[in-house]
């Protein structure tokens, strides 16, 4: 036996040895980035529809209301959402660029509606919101994220072609002061983690556009002191901070949500109770299908879930870095790098928020959580990953050699076919 066995040792052992260099090899060819991008958030999506079913049917019983009722809303977000992101996986880059100064302006000035009384809505303590009939409502601060995406890229994007990034001014104006202005509008409704959010990607896109450390300290020290400010003058963000790792829901229930957020994560054990058998979603645990969905995965889904679930977000960042790395379009650059920033940082928010090791901020997990406010534009910045993936110069000469040897394929067996036909007067 061990003479038959020690042959194939040295053989395995040279296997493994090999295999960093086997995955190293398959993440370099030109194509894994662009499937990865639409593996990942493909994933994201469908487990998301099924857990807002899951995790949302007691809540709209509670209500009156039909147990289908978020799923058929998501689900119709979800397909208007597919069809954004076909068109910007399609759009040429010149196309993505003129959008963005468009959509800066229509993102402010419906945020500005946001603070006309009469046409905001409150919702949760956050005045964010606008009614659009019916039962359905838009978030344009949502939009707002995508906005800066675009037309920061496009800015800085002329300004490096013109060498004038080397210069601070050119750094800061007027990208910083646009920021400013998107915070402050949303920060006029309340909403601290899309305020948070922005400010990620503004670091990012600076990041990317190589602003000194100096530089770099200064604005990230300015935003600091500003969000203390806006921290300590309210009672309600004074409290979600005193709640990070909280394991009692404190004399007011002031901690109720984040620990039983807890309470469900714990429950979970490694592989969940199973899909619609989560306890805490049956009126214990506020907002289980939009903030704290990744609460009920955890309970229903075990640890097994919950780190599928971080790891397609990891994947899907690994591959947007890439994307951001790899071009040599500024634009895209810049385009590929606050995307990325924007779903990791939200991302991280959410999670982190759900485990107690940050405060709780009211941002959705993107492409998972109910809402079609955030999954409108989270899915045609993936649009947008997704098109600047194909337009590498390898994913092009790829993607254009696959389809003629799909064609010629399909040629050939049509030919076979043809030859092998038997003659119609054949018995």
């Amino acid at each position: 036996m061990t003479a038959q066995t020690s042959p194939r040792a040295p053989s395995a052992l040279r296997g493994a040895a090999k295999l960093p260099e086997r995955v190293r090899a398959a993440w370099d060819r030109p194509l894994t980035a662009y499937y990865v991008i639409v593996g990942a958030s493909l994933l994201i999506t469908v487990l998301g529809l099924v857990m807002v079913y899951s995790a949302s049917m007691i809540q709209a019983l509670r209500y009156g209301l039909p147990s289908t009722y978020y799923f058929r809303k998501q689900l119709l977000a979800v397909a208007i959402g597919s069809v954004l992101l076909y068109a910007a996986a399609r759009m040429p880059i010149k196309l993505h660029r003129a959008l963005a100064y468009p959509l800066l302006l229509g993102a402010v000035f419906l945020m500005c509606l946001v603070q006309v009384p009469g046409i905001g809505q409150t919702v949760n303590g956050n005045t964010n919101w606008i009614s659009v009939g019916g039962p359905f409502q838009l978030q344009p601060s949502e939009f707002g994220k995508l906005a800066l995406v675009l037309w920061g890229a496009d800015l800085l994007a002329r300004k490096n072609d013109r060498n004038l990034l080397i210069q601070w001014k050119h750094l800061l104006v007027p990208l910083v002061p646009a920021t400013f202005l998107l915070l402050g509008l949303i920060m006029l409704g309340g909403d601290m983690g899309t305020a948070m959010i922005l400010t990620a990607i503004l670091f990012g896109m600076l990041w990317l556009a190589g602003a000194p450390t100096r530089l770099f300290a200064g604005v990230l020290s300015t935003a600091a002191v500003l969000a203390a400010l806006a921290i300590a003058t309210s009672s309600n963000r004074m409290g979600r901070l005193h709640c990070i790792a909280a394991t009692d829901p404190g004399a007011n229930d002031q901690c109720w949500q984040a620990v039983h957020g807890i309470y469900a994560l714990a429950s979970g054990g490694w592989f969940g109770s199973g899909l619609g058998a989560s306890v805490e979603k049956w009126g214990e645990l506020p907002e289980p299908h939009t903030d704290f969905i990744f609460a009920v995965t955890g309970e229903e889904l075990g640890l097994a879930g919950t780190l599928s679930v971080l790891a397609l977000f990891a994947a899907l960042g690994y591959a947007g870095i890439r994307v951001a790395g790899r071009t040599e379009d500024p634009f895209v650059r810049f385009a590929a790098g606050g995307v990325t920033t924007w779903i990791t940082a939200q991302a991280v928010i959410n999670i982190g928020a759900v485990l107690g090791l940050l405060p709780i901020a009211g941002v959705p997990l993107p492409l998972f959580s109910y809402g079609g406010s955030a999954i409108l534009p989270t899915m045609f910045a993936i649009g947008l990953l997704i098109s600047f993936a194909r337009n590498e110069p390898g994913a092009r000469a790829a993607l254009a050699m696959r389809g003629r040897s799909a064609f010629s394929g399909a040629m050939t067996r049509t030919m076979r076919r043809y030859v092998t036909r038997r003659p119609s007067g054949e018995r």
